[in-house]
């Protein structure tokens, strides 16, 4: 009876001691640590959007790699009352927060962000759906007035 329960204890310990040899830091993938896809070392900062009358909304083009943790800051001077829609890109992205003027907002999804006056919003999200988007001023015809976001 001793001998079966020490095999049976035995045979149940086997995996453990295979888990506590396991040398997982040595892998790429653990570096992102316990928060997986929430991780510091997984988060990226991006330029900055403008919302300001015949300004442009953005530098340039963005380029984000799914599954990658992003942070968008969104500013208007308050010169002109100015949205940014992108019905596209929100849905192609899990937008874990929206803050403005420090109250956290965390959406199950938005179409679009209006500013009636000089303001601010930062939006951090992880980029999900590969494709092309665009962010712009509703009723914009410019190419000045959006910007194209690719997900890769």
């Amino acid at each position: 009876m001793k001998r079966a329960i020490l095999a049976a204890i035995a045979l149940v310990a086997v995996p453990f001691v295979a888990l506590a040899d396991d040398d997982d830091a040595a892998k790429p993938e653990a570096e992102m640590g316990l928060a997986g896809l929430l991780s510091k070392s997984n988060r990226e900062k991006l330029p900055e959007l403008t919302l300001s009358a015949g300004q442009p909304v953005s530098s340039g083009p963005l380029t984000l790699k799914s599954g990658k943790y992003y942070t968008l800051e969104i500013k208007a001077d308050g010169s002109q009352e100015l949205a940014l829609e992108g019905a596209g890109f929100f849905r192609a992205i899990w937008i874990n927060e929206i803050v403005i003027e420090g109250i956290e907002i965390r959406p199950l999804g938005i179409d679009s962000l209006e500013f009636d006056e000089a303001g601010e919003a930062e939006i951090s999200f992880i980029a999900i759906k590969p494709g092309s988007y665009q962010l712009k001023v509703p009723g914009s015809t410019g190419d000045t007035q959006q910007v194209s976001i690719t997900i890769e």
